[in-house]
């Protein structure tokens, strides 16, 4: 087992990871910027580098700094965490060459499936479903205009190196194309560096489901079960729960089946996610994209499935057996995570600020993964992300009940927050039903 573990990355994923790290007798090394000097995972770190001033990219994504800090402490490896430069293939592979370990994905899985045209061309040549659309960039807005008269209205406009559920839009007509594709375009060469563009059918009313799978040292590619990821402002994930209420156990073997195959055609190693859109009417689905990290929503995989996602990833990094049986691993109980945000619970605009009160949640099945605590500054630098609120039980029936009284327990004062957000969610027919979609949210407000 590797023995010490630097963490490039900060807030919840920081401190879930060296929590992990220091129960296995593993040193946990922190990074830090200087607007984080104070935040909880720097204190529960074994060791601490300041690596640079509040801008991420003089600090979590100055690889030299971070280089330059694994190699004065003595670790071994790195582990990214999300965000930053975890799916950064150049990073993992100057990481390897300096003779450290990288938890993750080889760079050349990163690459192959960074992109998202070529990452849609691999899927379908190895069986997985795509969404009708482009196998090579729109090079210019005639060949948008072009492509989108042979897909079909409303097609997405999408960054190809984009992910997060940033560098997206949404085309009705050639008129909204024409506007959206020079607006993703730019986006996309300002965020990315990489200004292609693909074209795709949009399906306005879909579930967003996505595949936990890991691959082993051994090299076989296993699924861990499915996560509902529906609950989504601007594209990007509140709410996720696993198992999904929309997923038979028919089309689960069938998800499940696909993202093996998919992470078999890069040759996947460790934690990975396959991301797909699911159309409740006909039951097909089709590849949206694969992760090459871990995820933010991992907790409810963790519980369905009785595992520790990161002391897997750290096994299989190490060249190590998985602590469970691949063969034999089985789904248990119902799992929901709330990604609890310091934005404002209506319009969900960043909100920053002073923590005067925290208060969190306690009770059987509640789990809270913070970045955060009282006396905190939450910055304009970086994600809103405040904690996971992850709640389980038996059924989602007494998922929901318990979610409840964790989210009117859950107190926070000072930066605007979404805690309000979830109490109203809670009391929503439609997503208590399990019979929701992508725009819940849009409906909701």
């Amino acid at each position: 087992m590797i023995e010490s573990l630097l963490v490039a990355n900060r807030g919840e994923i920081a401190r879930r990871i060296i929590r992990t790290a220091k129960r296995l007798g593993i040193r946990a090394i922190a990074v830090y910027s200087e607007a984080d000097a104070d935040l909880p995972f720097v204190a529960e770190a074994d060791e601490a580098v300041l690596i640079g001033p509040p801008n991420p990219a003089l600090s979590y994504r100055n690889t030299e700094a971070i280089l330059a800090a694994a190699k004065s402490t003595g670790a071994q490896a790195i582990h990214p965490g999300y965000g930053f430069l975890s799916e950064n293939a150049e990073f993992a592979r100057t990481v390897e060459a300096s003779g450290l370990i990288w938890v993750g994905p080889d760079a050349d899985a990163i690459t192959a499936m960074g992109d998202k045209i070529n990452a849609r061309n691999l899927m379908a040549a190895a069986g997985v479903p795509v969404a009708p659309g482009t196998t090579d960039p729109a090079a210019d807005l005639d060949a948008a205009v072009s492509a989108a008269a042979g897909i079909g209205y409303p097609v997405m406009v999408k960054a190809a190196a984009g992910g997060g559920g940033m560098g997206m839009g949404v085309a009705v007509d050639e008129a909204a194309l024409r506007t959206e594709y020079d607006k993703v375009r730019a986006f996309a060469e300002r965020m990315f560096g990489d200004g292609s563009v693909l074209i795709e059918r949009y399906f306005p009313r879909v579930r967003h489901i996505e595949v936990q799978i890991l691959g082993l040292a051994d090299g076989r590619v296993v699924a861990l079960g499915e996560r509902e990821c529906s609950v989504q402002r601007r594209n990007q994930k509140l709410v996720e729960e696993s198992p999904s209420p929309a997923v038979s156990p028919e089309l689960r073997a069938r998800l499940l089946a696909a993202a093996v195959r998919a992470g078999e055609a890069v040759d996947y190693r460790n934690a990975g996610t396959v991301e797909c859109l699911f159309d409740p009417t006909t039951e097909d689905f089709f590849f949206l994209e694969m992760n090459t990290r871990l995820q933010v929503e991992h907790p409810v995989t963790e519980y369905v499935y009785g595992i520790d996602l990161v002391e897997e990833q750290l096994r299989v990094a190490s060249g190590l057996a998985p602590t469970f049986d691949p063969d034999a691993s089985t789904p248990r109980g119902h799992a929901m995570e709330m990604r609890i945000n310091a934005e404002d619970p209506k319009r969900f605009l960043p909100g920053p600020g002073v923590i005067r009160t925290w208060v969190e949640p306690t009770g059987e099945g509640v789990r809270v993964d913070s970045g955060y605590t009282e006396g905190n500054t939450v910055t304009p630098f970086y994600d809103s992300l405040l904690a996971k609120l992850i709640i389980t039980g038996a059924t989602r029936e007494q998922v929901l009940d318990r979610a409840r009284d964790a989210v009117a327990a859950f107190q926070i004062e000072g930066p605007k927050n979404n805690v309000p957000f979830f109490a109203e969610l809670l009391e929503n027919e439609e997503f208590r039903s399990g019979v929701y979609d992508t725009a819940i949210v849009s409906r909701m407000r």
